[in-house]
């Protein structure tokens, strides 16, 4: 398998991997490890599903760990006969970050397939964004040729993808989740505090690398210079009078909209109300000539028998 481009992780997999770490490791600082099933096509990982597997480390020494790969041989080749088309493509941990050990499993894991991926999952996320990261070993030579090749973990782009029947599954959960008295534009300001609120840990991230490398901490890394060189070009030029104007106008173009449909929300509210309120006192006014009625009919055998009981006491 060569190189891989993208990873794209489906729903199923987290569900799993949360429901591993939960009767493993929950309350406690260890990490599980699992295998990912799935199959690769064009450069792209498609990881449908999972299993876990027997997992120790000493957490003194990282360098002393256990993974039961004949438990690993037996489940798949089960899992091989329910579904043919799943094959191993790399493996899964609860992280939160990489550890020393990761390499060496990773060595382990590429025995059942060429060019494993190793996907992080944070069972309990601090940051903004989605939970999970992939990676994919590779060799790594510098350019002075002072020191021989070794493998180092690259970041692959990933995000989550599901087919029909899993989209189906996965809203009748949100449905229990999802609050629905939330308005549409409530969750949309929502998702835009969030994103912005991770774009400002982002440039966090970049900010302190930058500050490691004049320090002289880390390396220079000239792909990580490269895409910020391409960063800095692409941002716009908000000296320019005619480009602040524009998005200034445009911006509170969009606050206008966003305030006249708030207005048209609060109007149709009321007006659903006034409706109601007529259609509840129309309902009274009917029910209470009827209830009389009915008074006046149960009241007169009352009367017919007092008059029947006078007429035979005066006889």
């Amino acid at each position: 398998m060569p190189s891989p481009e993208r990873v794209v992780l489906h729903p199923l997999v987290l569900l799993s991997v949360v429901d591993h770490y939960n009767r493993v490791a929950k309350d406690s600082r260890k990490r599980v490890v699992g295998v990912l099933l799935g199959s690769f096509h064009r450069g792209v990982i498609d990881i449908t599903n999972s299993f876990a597997v027997p997992f120790e480390e000493d957490a003194k020494d990282p360098s002393i760990w256990f993974l039961d790969h004949s438990y690993l041989e037996n489940i798949f080749r089960m899992f091989k006969k329910v579904n043919a088309r799943e094959a191993v493509v790399g493996w899964y941990s609860t992280g939160p970050r990489i550890r020393e050990a990761d390499l060496d499993i990773n060595d382990l894991i590429s025995r059942f397939c060429d060019n494993p991926v190793l996907v992080i999952c944070e069972v309990q996320p601090n940051e903004i964004g989605l939970p999970i990261t992939a990676y994919y070993a590779k060799e790594e030579v510098k350019e002075d040729g002072t020191e021989k090749s070794k493998k180092v973990f690259v970041n692959i782009p990933t995000q989550v993808g599901q087919t029909e029947a899993e989209e189906i599954g996965v809203e009748h959960l949100l449905r229990d989740v999802k609050d629905a008295t939330i308005s549409t534009l409530a969750t949309d300001v929502s998702a835009k505090v969030q994103g912005v609120r991770g774009l400002s840990s982002r440039l966090q991230e970049i900010r302190q690398y930058l500050e490691y490398t004049l320090d002289g901490k880390m390396p220079v890394n000239h792909e990580i210079m490269k895409q910020l060189q391409d960063i800095f070009n692409l941002l716009p030029n908000m000296n320019v009078d005619m480009l602040s104007n524009s998005l200034a106008v445009k911006s509170n173009d969009m606050m206008l909209g966003v305030y006249v449909a708030s207005l048209i929300r609060c109007v149709i509210a009321l007006h659903n109300l006034i409706d109601n309120k007529e259609v509840r006192l129309g309902k009274k006014q009917v029910e209470k000539p009827k209830e009389k009625v009915d008074d006046a009919k149960s009241e007169k055998p009352a009367d017919s028998k007092g008059e029947d009981k006078a007429s035979g006491s005066t006889k």
